[in-house]
């Protein structure tokens, strides 16, 4: 095994996705990406990881909301989970911090950062990039045709391709839309739509 600083994925172990957010909303691009990563990554489980409160976001919608959401998103689907640990985390949230407890709370397992192509293009302003990538197996989801302008310290590093078919789906989108009165039944889950309905979520 290497030192606590830098320990790397067990070979041969439980291979366990990460897949975290704001999830401010969830929506069915995410559920898509969860299913996507889940078969060509031949993961064990997708670990949903809402976020408590991320360092480089403004105001987001209450955690309950946002978790309750995520679990009706993905009720159903066996190898899907949600995991509290950043939301019951005080403080900012870091992805780092996140890895380090998860693998201190379950020895063994191979831990897989699922992340988009916007994400890879700013990885390099993650804290302590280094560590988390040499904690983790990265897998980038690619969008056919559009290229990420990733950092060249970034791309020394190793990472798995999770291939999406085009979804043009953004949170912020869902909101803005939402505050206007607009349908956003094919953007998300129907079940989730319900709970925004419901809740009276992003009115403005």
């Amino acid at each position: 095994m290497n030192d606590a600083g830098q320990q790397g994925p067990a070979h041969g172990s439980r291979r366990v996705g990460l897949l975290g957010g704001t999830f401010d909303p969830v929506h069915t691009a995410h559920v898509a990406l969860a299913h996507a990563a889940l078969t060509g990554l031949q993961l064990d489980e997708v670990r949903w990881v809402p976020a408590g409160r991320p360092w480089q976001k403004g105001e987001i919608t209450d955690a309950v909301h946002r978790e309750a959401m995520v679990r009706l998103a993905i009720d159903g689907e066996t190898r899907f989970t949600v995991d509290r640990i950043e939301i019951e985390r005080q403080g900012a949230s870091y992805t780092l911090d996140t890895v380090r407890a998860l693998q201190q709370r379950e020895p063994g397992t191979e831990w897989v950062l699922i992340i988009g192509q916007d994400q890879y293009a700013g990885l390099h302003t993650w804290g302590n990039w280094p560590e988390l990538l040499a904690r983790v197996t990265l897998a980038v989801a690619n969008r056919p045709g559009v290229p990420a302008a990733v950092h060249p310290d970034v791309l020394a590093y190793p990472h798995r391709a999770v291939p999406l078919a085009m979804l043009d789906i953004s949170s912020t989108d869902i909101r803005a839309r939402v505050a206007a009165g607009q349908d956003i039944s094919q953007l998300v889950p129907p079940q989730v739509a319900r709970y925004i309905d419901k809740h009276q979520l992003y009115k403005g």
